[in-house]
């Protein structure tokens, strides 16, 4: 990267406010996020994101795009990865003792374990959406995973409408409960290997890193709990959001992960998101 390029960057995130703002793009990436969301998980005013907004796109460091109606801020990841290497490579004149996790994190290859890889799912509720995540990955996942689930804000039981949906289609529930996230954030907690989001708004929260360097990924859904209507209308949205979901995990359990380095597994898991999206508004 350019030094005057390099400069302009680290001095658009030099500012507090710009800098939140790209560390929620960064949790969403590579999807895209709308003002009004970024807006209401930073408790920002909108004519204060739009100055951060047009400043980080102004430096590359974001994209915008316009999908109907709205504008999706999203992270360029390419500029991203243009700074960290110009600060690593250029500034640092790539000394070893800087670079050693760096190096470990690109080219590290997912080995083919005799375990089991630890995965977790996160929402905000954790009575519907990482529920099925975490059911639907226990029974996918051909005897390779030990899935979970936890939310940032649980609620106190899970959702009667996700049971029956589960249920219905010959999932055990017996051991299910909602969790919070501090449950897998203690000393000795597992070590997960891969770590989702599947709503907005857990995404959206400041989580400490998690240890052990895992792949994460976001594949936000709606919150089924939110639908109104008839018991019958509001079955339909639980069943159209599992179907979502096994969509997605089938898709994850189906990948060579004993071939894949980090950098090509995290790219898959991201177009399993993208691709579902794509395949649904088609």
């Amino acid at each position: 990267m350019e030094s005057n390029r390099a400069a302009h960057a680290f001095a658009t995130l030099g500012h507090p406010g710009r800098l939140a703002v790209f560390r929620l793009l960064m949790r969403f990436a590579p999807r895209g996020v709308r003002p009004t969301e970024i807006a209401q998980a930073l408790n920002l005013r909108p004519n204060t994101l739009s100055h951060h907004l047009a400043d980080l796109t102004a430096s590359g460091l974001a994209t915008v795009e316009r999908q109907g109606r709205s504008l999706f801020y999203a992270v360029d990841l390419e500029t991203a990865e243009g700074l960290i290497g110009y600060l690593a490579l250029d500034v640092a004149r790539a000394r070893p003792d800087l670079l050693v996790s760096l190096r470990h994190a690109h080219e590290d290859i997912m080995p083919i374990l005799d375990t089991d890889f630890d995965v977790l799912f996160i929402c905000s509720g954790n009575s519907a959406r990482s529920i099925f995540a975490e059911a639907l990955l226990r029974d996918l996942g051909k005897g390779k995973f030990q899935s979970f689930s936890a939310g940032t804000r649980p609620n106190s039981e899970l959702n009667p409408f996700a049971l029956d949906v589960l249920q219905r289609n010959g999932h055990d529930v017996s051991t299910l409960r909602s969790k919070h996230i501090s449950e897998f954030q203690q000393p000795d907690s597992i070590v997960m290997d891969f770590v989702f989001t599947v709503c907005d708004s857990a995404a959206a929260e400041e989580c400490p890193p998690w240890p052990g360097q895992p792949i994460t990924g976001h594949w936000g859904l709606p919150d089924p709990v939110k639908a109104t209507g008839t018991d019958a209308e509001k079955g339909l949205v639980f069943a159209q959001t599992y179907a979502a979901l096994r969509r997605r995990i089938a898709a994850f359990v189906e990948l060579p992960f004993g071939q894949l380095s980090r950098m090509s597994l995290q790219t898959r898991v991201d177009a399993i998101d993208a691709d579902d999206l794509t395949s649904q508004k088609g």
